[in-house]
């Protein structure tokens, strides 16, 4: 008699590219990555953590590092049957040439691409709790994911041309000295070409300018690939036209790539107060800071005439009637994580913008007018800094002990003024403030 087995299952055949996704040097190409984008971004956070558009700007230039970190690893990937001595182990497996290129290059493309995009939703969590408006500005990241996958895979290509282990970090200060020259370049077209072309927080892209981006780098990275590994190189043609068509259309477009944020071109207001305080749309969310730290000038303005009709955050001169409100933009300095870092020194600020004369020099320089500026800016919103100034004048030779004296004098007649009487006197000094002759700036 005679026993037959039959098989009780199928026996199942993994892919080679989950083995190698899930083991070897791809998922530390990948936890490189997001290790070092992450301090990078922690490093710097000051200046972009509450600002959305901010956060957006720092990802797109994080492409400056994580590119060629992503080229690197690709080429040392790509050198890797070289190192181990089994290119011609390799070369006797059935797959095509081809084939094996990307089971060996795909993982290592996938995990640096998630390691910065996971780094990218992290930035994102963390401007989310200090966001004081506008909304999140993703239009950038498709193709900086793209270009980041790109750099991998022609990395990639390197590392199996060159015969040296020290092809990798060549390749990573390679890329990155001459993508900083380039970020640094601001004339030319072919500056539109560079993945890592520094963005104003204030821009955004066409619509077009992303998919263009990934077509640019997408394409030199697969005619590459094609033209190494293809049996048929001259498919390396098909993906390298479409490269040298986006490439022209970003040369080509140049500036027209980008356009201003309609949020900065609108101001939110508290017209509750004389002036009125307004605050560029972008940053809606921090205007009840912004007038509470002009409170205590506002306070003291009501009844006061000839003032500009408010303060305005248009990040460039005022218009006719306007005052500058103190910068907001960019974060690190008067704003940290959606908070005015020292409201004194914003106060005094927006008092020296109530101040601010479009005159000669020498007309401000004028010892009535500096000292009618120095009463009003210590009684609206004194300069944290004044004690500090005005010991070392008191410690200073006759000249700087009397122009002290001088100060402090006309201080003290302006605090023995009535209400009534300092009301009128800051209207005539305000109704001055456009007038060059400080002859019209009232005495004290």
């Amino acid at each position: 008699m005679t026993l037959v087995t039959e098989p009780t299952a199928a026996v199942r055949t993994r892919h080679p590219l989950r083995a190698e996704s899930v083991r070897g040097f791809a998922p530390f190409a990948g936890a490189g990555i997001l290790l070092t984008l992450g301090a990078m971004l922690a490093g710097s956070s000051a200046r972009w953590q509450g600002g959305w558009a901010e956060t957006a700007a720092e990802l797109h230039t994080a492409v400056l590092i994580t590119a060629p970190f992503a080229a690197a690893a690709g080429c040392w990937q790509g050198g890797r049957e070289r190192r181990r001595h089994t290119e011609e182990l390799w070369g006797t497996v059935v797959r095509t040439p081809l084939a094996r290129f990307l089971a060996s290059a795909l993982p290592v493309v996938a995990w640096v691409v998630a390691g910065y995009l996971v780094a990218a939703a992290f930035a994102m969590l963390a401007t989310w709790p200090f966001a004081r408006g506008d909304r999140p500005h993703l239009a950038l990241l498709p193709g900086d994911a793209v270009a980041v996958a790109a750099a991998a895979l022609l990395g990639h290509v390197v590392g199996r041309v060159v015969p040296t282990r020290l092809a990798a970090p060549l390749l990573a200060m390679a890329g990155y000295v001459g993508l900083g020259m380039a970020s640094t370049a601001r004339s030319g077209s072919g500056i539109h070409l560079n993945p890592a072309f520094p963005v104003p927080s204030a821009s955004l892209p066409v619509w077009w300018q992303p998919v263009a981006m990934a077509l640019w780098t997408g394409g030199l990275a697969v005619a590459a690939t094609l033209a190494y590994a293809a049996r048929r190189r001259v498919k390396a043609l098909v993906p390298l036209a479409v490269a040298v068509t986006a490439g022209a259309l970003l040369a080509h477009t140049g500036n027209g790539l980008w356009h201003r944020d309609p949020l900065v071109h609108r101001q939110v207001c508290d017209t509750s107060t004389t002036p009125a305080v307004c605050v560029n749309a972008r940053y809606a969310g921090m205007l009840p800071q912004v007038r509470e730290a002009l409170s205590g000038v506002t306070g003291k303005l009501k009844g006061v005439r000839n003032l500009p009709v408010r303060w305005a955050d248009r990040g460039g001169a005022p218009r006719a009637h306007e005052a500058e409100l103190p910068t907001l933009a960019p974060f690190g300095w008067s704003v940290v994580r959606g908070r005015l870092t020292s409201p004194t020194e914003f106060a005094w600020q927006a008092v020296a913008s109530l101040q601010n004369r479009d005159c000669p020099f020498e007309k401000q320089e004028d010892p009535r007018v500096q000292r009618a500026d120095d009463v009003v800016a210590a009684y609206l919103a004194p300069s944290p800094q004044q004690k500090y100034f005005d010991d070392l004048d008191a410690q200073g030779d006759a000249s700087h002990r009397a122009e002290l004296r001088e100060r402090r004098a006309a201080k003290a007649r302006f605090a023995a003024m009535t209400g009534d009487e300092r009301r009128a006197w800051l209207s005539a000094y305000f109704a001055a403030r456009g007038d060059c002759d400080p002859k019209g700036v009232p005495s004290l």
